[in-house]
């Protein structure tokens, strides 16, 4: 199982790496009137989820699993790039908007959001497949 770590990690980073660069690029040249602030507490927190995630998920043997911490560490990266990055604040050029509230976002949301569901998912399937072992100690 070990063996097989490195592989997984490589292509979580991998993926990280590529959506938060279409996180970033679509930042860049989309405009936007709305920006959000985060704190360097937040920023911090951000950078110890996307080590957490590299660090743990990769010893689950589920390359699903793998690609949705990829996902969810790419819109985490996006974003703590974009705090970095921007002296307004984080850009939200995705606007949902109604007749008296909105809602702006950007993409490293909406990949935070989907690699979690991607992630989650991965593990409750691996761990209904392998339920006989989840009783065995380490």
């Amino acid at each position: 199982m070990l063996c097989s770590v490195k592989p997984r990690r490589t292509l979580l980073v991998c993926t990280a790496v590529s959506f938060a660069a279409i996180d970033l690029v679509h930042k860049s040249f989309a405009p936007t009137e709305f920006h959000h602030a985060r704190t360097s507490f937040v920023a911090v927190m951000m950078g110890v989820v996307i080590a957490a995630l590299v660090v743990l998920v990769p010893r689950v043997p589920s390359n699903a699993a793998a690609v949705g911490a990829g996902i969810a560490c790419g819109g985490a990266l996006g974003n703590l790039i974009s705090v970095l990055a921007w002296s307004q604040g984080v850009p939200d050029p995705l606007v949902v908007a109604g007749d008296t509230r909105g809602l702006a976002f950007n993409l490293a949301d909406l990949f935070a959001i989907a690699g979690d569901a991607l992630l989650l998912s991965a593990v409750v399937l691996h761990g209904i497949r392998h339920r006989a072992r989840l009783g065995e100690s380490v």
